[in-house]
């Protein structure tokens, strides 16, 4: 089942998720640097980090739920895409907990429930992504039709399909 949000022939949503993703991930990495050296600044990158995570997170998300929405009824992939939904929302909400709980001082080492949050948060991410997986390699959800070895550039696919909307 092809993606429902495209640019250029390819899903919005595959494309967006690896920013937040970098991003939080980015952030527990900083968060344990922070821990295991006292380096100054790593908290604070933990803390910008944890934000864009956020926030493009829920930007990826908007992408996400418009695919969601086509998937047909009574299937394995809306159900399975509902628990993946629903996970990264787990794992976003978790991530918001360790920002809002050092938000009053993000230059400073993360508090235990800070990173126990951010912790928490990654585990949810990573059992969201392999379901993600799930969704488009074992499902098919998000692939093209035309998809294959010697499939033609995706940019000829939206150009073709420009041209079908012209002639109509």
């Amino acid at each position: 089942m092809e993606a429902k949000a495209k640019l250029l022939g390819h899903p919005i949503h595959q494309m967006l998720v690896a920013l937040p993703l970098g991003l939080l991930i980015g952030a527990w990495l900083a968060d344990v640097a922070s821990l295991a050296t006292g380096k100054a600044g790593l908290p604070e990158v933990a803390y910008w980090n944890t934000a864009g995570g956020i926030v493009t997170g829920l930007f990826a998300a908007m992408f996400g739920f418009i695919d969601w929405i086509a998937i047909p009824l009574n299937t394995r992939a809306k159900r399975v895409g509902a628990w993946h939904a629903s996970l990264n929302i787990l794992m976003l909400l978790f991530f918001t907990m360790s920002l809002l709980i050092r938000r009053f001082a993000p230059a400073h080492l993360p508090s235990v429930a800070a990173f126990i949050c951010a912790t928490a948060g990654l585990g949810v991410g990573g059992v969201s992504g392999w379901l993600g997986g799930e969704l488009v390699n074992r499902l098919g959800i998000g692939i093209s039709a035309n998809a294959g070895v010697e499939a033609p550039s995706s940019l000829s696919d939206a150009k073709q399909k420009q041209d079908l909307t012209r002639k109509r």
